[in-house]
């Protein structure tokens, strides 16, 4: 449950922050707008590509690794509280364009929210539970709610979020 205390730490990911992906720039100027104004202790935006190898060469690298330990504790967070973060971060296989090898990659979202009080996770969007969609714009807006409206978010099938 939110606190409202504007104590939470954001962190935005992003594939990248251009013309070509206009909701994620969107959602980054959000994300900066609710720190400036005080309704988020701090906001971070960081920008994460379109894709990392699931191959062990990735892991060996910082911001490989990075990555991974990331979308490992978002998934590892949504199925605590029996939801998934599929279709969200999807694995497939690529054929590189140099080598012609095919490898294992995942596919990042264009833009995900994780969402921290006292060093812990506390929600992460887009993820899904049962037949609702809890999407980056639905925190965010959720986030922007004047004070003292009702809070309770509601996801893309339009029920009352239970966290």
């Amino acid at each position: 449950m939110d606190s409202g205390t504007g104590d939470r730490r954001l962190e935005l990911y992003v594939r990248a922050i251009s013309g070509g992906e206009p909701t994620a720039s969107e959602h980054a100027r959000r994300v900066r707008a609710l720190a400036a104004s005080g309704r988020v202790a701090d906001a971070t935006v960081l920008v994460w590509g379109e894709e990392v190898g699931l191959s062990t060469t990735a892991f060996r690298t910082r911001v490989g690794k990075c990555i991974l330990d990331r979308v490992a504790s978002f998934r590892a967070w949504a199925e605590e509280r029996g939801g998934s973060m599929t279709p969200f971060f999807d694995a497939r296989t690529v054929t590189g364009t140099v080598t012609g090898e095919c490898y294992a990659s995942l596919r990042l979202p264009v833009s995900c929210l994780a969402e921290y009080e006292d060093g812990d996770l506390v929600h992460v969007a887009p993820y899904r539970a049962g037949s609702t969609t809890y999407t980056v714009e639905h925190r965010l807006r959720h986030h922007e709610r004047p004070a003292g409206e009702d809070t309770a978010e509601v996801g893309a099938a339009g029920r009352p979020a239970l966290h």
